[in-house]
């Protein structure tokens, strides 16, 4: 080793040299051999971790199977969620090339913080493959849903080898979604009883129906959904027992109490007021994070002279446009069913032939007696067909893009002209359009000629937002389920006249214990008036009880109540 590359510096008799260099070249052959060894040993190391065959050595991490256009939406949430976190990491596995996976992840999620996304190669359906990213030993396990609905059957697939991987008599937490309502119940049977599994379709339409008759809507459930601002968190609740709920609700000064987790993990979303808080129930708050709700030992004061009792105005009959469908679009009929009033109205204008008229016929005949449909062939992106509607007789308008697949690459292509077409028709008729957006794209939506305010559902980004969601707090999957649901409680939006004096200056504390006496819990506000405050659309959520504020004729109190 010590004549390596020396060739000369012998001295003595010509033998000695002559064996000093046959030293030198044979010590360099052997050191060169050596060295290449090694070097193709190494190579083939990283070569096979490029690729993503080794095994995640983790414990108690996020395990994401499959790839869509909602991972980076739940990456970016994942983040968020773990930032006060030590160390945490996400493996993913998908059958893709892993330096590309990489490379979209930081460019579409940007920095994770303190969370290590770790990228695995191979086909989430293949029990070998799966078992590069330890499933048996993560937190919880994320499928995603295929971009189409007839690949449903894939996350059936994965389901089915995730329960052949995972160990057995170990449970592991799973949170799944599929796009057709058919592949639900064989999801849910393959994914075990301890698993969430989520119909997208289904869940989107719900969203759009409810925020067709409320319009700001889906941006109360945008402040809830991520983990931006303030989201729901399951706390205990110290020295609350024997403590009536409606004194609950003013006792939390920086946290919007919504319900109770009883001591069997039964859920009651807005209980009575005089509901006792017994010594094992937990809080359903709307906070910050998980340790800002610290409740005071005496609740917050309120203004009894400016609490109003108004009785809740009753449900009017109801006329909406449909422009577009797609296959959501039946979905939207019936869950329209269940929250307008009798005798109200749906009118569908769109493109299609027979058989798309056959089949708004057959949702009209489920919908009666309570909606009726109305159906006028015509494409929604002429300018022709919605300047022929008068949209002075509808209270609202939905628009719906065409299916993936069907016919353009682009479903909010035609979105984005239908709301041009909308705008141009506002501002020449000077009436104000309420319209419900869906896009599939939440990058689209900056494109979108909305007016301030404006409620755009865009489905892919909503779906990746509730899994996030559950598969941190597993109570919020039947907190979800009743909010999304036709019957129960639900998110409204309700004129602050009917809770306090309007023009008056009062604490958010009086509101709350105005609309707890309605049998109501009040969780944040609108704002419409030359005052507004909080987000640029008007939309506070959890404000502090002691916040004082005019409460304006044009506000809105934000309440979860029963429908």
């Amino acid at each position: 080793m010590g004549q390596t590359l020396r060739l000369g510096g012998e001295v003595g008799s010509p033998l000695r040299v002559a064996l000093s260099v046959l030293l030198a070249l044979v010590a360099l052959f052997y050191v060169s051999t050596v060295v290449g060894l090694m070097t193709t040993a190494i190579t083939d190391e990283l070569i096979a971790l490029r690729r993503g065959h080794s095994t995640v050595l983790e414990q108690g991490h996020t395990v994401v199977l499959g790839w869509s256009a909602q991972t980076f939406t739940v990456m970016a949430e994942l983040a968020a969620a773990n930032a006060n976190q030590r160390r945490t990491a996400v493996a993913v596995l998908a059958d893709r090339d892993v330096t590309e996976m990489e490379e979209e992840l930081r460019s579409e999620v940007g920095d994770t913080g303190r969370t290590r996304i770790v990228c695995r190669n191979g086909r989430p359906s293949d029990p070998v493959a799966l078992a590069r990213v330890s499933p048996a030993m993560a937190h919880v396990v994320l499928v995603m849903p295929r971009d189409q609905p007839d690949e449903d059957a894939e996350v059936v697939k994965n389901l089915l080898a995730l329960r052949a991987t995972a160990d057995e008599g170990k449970r592991v937490r799973v949170v799944a979604a599929v796009r057709d309502a058919r592949y639900r119940l064989a999801a849910a049977l393959a994914a075990g009883p301890d698993a969430v599994v989520l119909e997208a379709d289904d869940v989107t339409a719900r969203l759009v129906a409810q925020c067709a008759r409320q319009p700001g809507l889906s941006l109360v459930y945008q402040e809830l959904l991520d983990f931006a601002g303030d989201e729901f968190y399951v706390v205990d609740a110290p020295d609350q027992e024997n403590r009536a709920f409606s004194e609950v609700l003013r006792a939390c000064p920086k946290s919007s109490v919504v319900g109770l987790v009883g001591a069997d993990g039964t859920l009651h979303l807005n209980p009575p007021a005089d509901r006792v808080v017994h010594a094992r129930d937990r809080l359903i708050v709307i906070a910050q994070d998980d340790d800002s709700t610290v409740p005071t030992a005496e609740p917050a004061a309120f203004d009894e002279s400016v609490i109003v009792n108004r009785a809740p105005s009753k449900r009017h009959r109801e006329r909406v446009l449909l422009l577009g469908w797609n296959r959501r679009a039946r979905h939207i009929v019936r869950h329209l069913t269940g929250h307008v009033a009798a005798g109200s109205v749906l009118h569908v204008v769109a493109e299609g032939g027979e058989r798309l008229a056959e089949e708004v016929r057959a949702a009209a005949a489920k919908a009666a007696p309570t909606l009726t449909l109305t159906f006028a062939p015509g494409d929604p992106t002429l300018p022709e067909t919605v300047k022929a509607v008068d949209l002075a007789d509808y209270d609202g308008v939905i628009v719906l893009g065409p299916d993936r697949g069907s016919g353009t690459d682009g479903p909010d292509d035609r979105t984005l002209v239908t709301l041009l077409l909308l705008r141009e028709l506002e501002r020449t008729t000077g009436a104000a359009i309420r319209v419900v957006t869906e896009m599939t794209d939440d990058r689209n939506r900056a494109l979108a000629p909305g007016g301030v305010g404006a409620d755009f559902i865009v489905s892919g980004k909503l779906i990746g937002l509730l899994m996030v969601q559950i598969s941190q707090n597993w109570h919020l999957a039947a907190l979800f389920e009743e909010l999304l649901a036709p019957h129960g409680n639900a998110i409204h939006l309700k004129p602050a006249g009917d809770y306090v004096r309007t023009g008056q200056r009062t604490s958010f504390a009086t509101v709350v214990e105005s609309a707890s006496r309605r049998g109501e819990c009040a969780i944040g506000y609108r704002s419409r008036g030359p005052d507004r405050s909080g987000t640029d659309d008007g939309v506070r959520i959890n404000p502090a009880k002691t916040e004082i504020r005019r409460w304006g004729a044009d506000d809105d109190v934000i309440v979860l109540a029963g429908r």
